[in-house]
């Protein structure tokens, strides 16, 4: 027997409550910390109040596993270019239900049942951090997120509520050609290094 219960006629009780005691009305469309995130639509995790956020203080954009898809990338750039924010943060978690589904039998059981296969990617992963860290570079290589000097990625661990970062999430933005800025900067630094090895030896001739 399906003991599912529908909850919304309860949540609109909640609501009245809610607006009964609103103090939302005065804040401003544009997030006042300039911030967003991308997050997993886990159940376990109230992004507010992991980060200490206020309403109004970030744009949150969240979906299975928390992954840079396209329908992310057309939030960030709103959220750059119209409403002002400058810096990302990601968060994925430990526990993730896409740790335990396998892309290809996920898609089979549907195209078995439905007689179309999926278009779209179930984006499973099985390291969490790994995975934030394909975020961050799917990030650093669209043309449409103009601000990517304060990118860092973190995954949360649901058992103790800690936020974990590690060094190589937060390591050098990439420019649009793929080179980190301190990447770029060698670059420079060795390619005027040869010109004027070059000068050098063209005097001595």
């Amino acid at each position: 027997m399906d003991s599912f219960s529908p909850s919304t006629d309860e949540l609109m009780g909640h609501n009245r409550r809610y607006a009964a005691r609103y103090e939302g009305r005065d804040l401003q469309v544009a997030p006042t910390r300039h911030l967003a995130v991308v997050a997993c639509m886990d159940s376990r995790m109230d992004i507010f109040a992991m980060l200490g956020l206020g309403n109004g203080e970030a744009h949150i954009i969240r979906n299975a596993g928390g992954v840079i898809t396209d329908d992310v990338i057309r939030s960030l750039c709103l959220s750059q270019r119209l409403l002002g924010t400058r810096e990302v943060i990601l968060i994925h978690h430990t526990n993730c239900g896409l740790q335990q589904v396998s892309e290809d039998e996920f898609k089979a059981e549907l195209e078995a049942e439905l007689g179309i296969k999926p278009w779209w990617s179930v984006e499973a992963f099985v390291d969490p951090y790994a995975d934030v860290r394909q975020s961050i570079m799917r990030l650093r290589r669209s043309p449409f997120v103009a601000h990517l000097d304060h990118v860092r990625g973190f995954v949360f661990d649901v058992h103790d509520g800690l936020l974990v970062g590690r060094r190589d999430l937060h390591g050098g933005v990439l420019a649009r050609g793929g080179r980190s800025s301190d990447q770029q900067r060698q670059v420079h630094a060795s390619a005027l290094h040869l010109v004027r090895h070059v000068h050098h030896l063209g005097l001595r001739h």
